[in-house]
């Protein structure tokens, strides 16, 4: 028997005035694995995110944590949150503001331990208001694994990191993970949703549009990428109906094709000296773009201001 879903929005929908922030939008978090949302600007994403943290009510569907009311203070106490936009207290410190997040959960992490595990400890005794954007996300994220959260929401938690910390926060996720957390990721960073899901859920205007696993989702598109060095030149590749797109990386041809087959039974035939021949598969922001191309931006974006960068 399968057990049930940690959260979970069921045909939920949800009305600002005449915009349809969620129409009819399913999603749901199993044990165990973590699940990022992709969506365009104004796709939904901040909207569903709310609904199962109980910050706002559907008009209509369902909405469940740990099969209970999203407002439950039992549910609540077994999720960690972590918001893209946080306003904190400049005047305290970080050792501060994680050991009050720790006193509201039951079976917290220890405060020095989160602290080392993270590598904070040159920061834990400054000011808040002192720390700079990408030592603030380091807090936040401190504050949101202390409780020992079995469902842990982070939403753009590498934002103004550098890449060395944005390294050490993918560990942590997953360590996390192989201690049994559960994770939900809205991130903008498509490379960071690839290295890290298990199941991708791509929302555009208010809808699933796809889901699956990093593999399925990239399985919506066709084409491939074949890199190659030859002879051949740009004018006669490009005259080859199997080739769609076409430029030169680091001297190397870049073809992109539906067909990849046919252009390498090509290649061969016309060049015995072609080498160094690569094919690669479409990536997840190929994907996501393609499958989010044909719900391109409403007039209600439009309104809002979103544009199409991805978040």
């Amino acid at each position: 028997m399968s057990q049930p879903s940690l959260a979970r929005l069921h045909e939920a929908h949800k009305h600002f005035g005449k915009i349809a922030a969620l129409d009819g939008f399913s999603f749901e978090v199993n044990r165990g694995e973590l699940v990022s949302l992709l969506g365009r600007n104004g796709a939904g994403k901040s909207t569903a995110i709310s609904l199962l943290l109980g910050l706002q009510r559907p008009d209509r569907g369902a909405v469940s944590l740990f099969g209970e009311e999203p407002q439950s203070i039992d549910a609540r106490r077994r999720i960690g949150v972590m918001m893209q936009e946080t306003n904190l207290p400049a005047v305290m410190r970080p050792r501060e503001l994680i050991a009050q997040v720790a006193s509201y959960y039951p079976f917290p992490y220890d405060v020095s331990a989160v602290i080392e595990r993270l590598s904070l400890q040159e920061l834990a005794d400054r000011p808040y208001g002192k720390l700079s954007g990408g030592q603030k996300r380091q807090v936040q994220f401190a504050m949101a694994i202390v409780g020992r959260p079995e469902l842990l929401f982070l939403d753009e938690p590498t934002v103004g990191l550098d890449t060395h910390a944005r390294g050490a926060l993918w560990r942590v996720v997953r360590e996390l993970l192989h201690e049994g957390c559960s994770i939900v990721l809205t991130t903008h960073y498509i490379e960071e949703a690839e290295a890290l899901a298990n199941r991708v859920s791509v929302i555009s205007h208010g809808r699933l549009v796809a889901h699956g696993t990093v593999d399925e989702i990239r399985a919506h598109v066709s084409r491939k990428n074949i890199l190659c060095r030859t002879s051949l030149g740009a004018g006669e590749l490009k005259s080859w109906p199997e080739v769609l797109q076409l430029s030169v990386e680091s001297g190397r041809q870049h073809i992109v094709t539906q067909d990849a087959e046919a252009v390498l039974r090509r290649l061969l035939a016309a060049d015995a000296e072609v080498r160094d021949i690569e094919v690669q598969r479409a990536g997840l922001g190929e994907a996501f773009t393609e499958i989010t191309s044909s719900n391109a931006a409403s007039p209600d974006d439009a309104a809002t201001g979103n544009s199409g960068r991805v978040q």
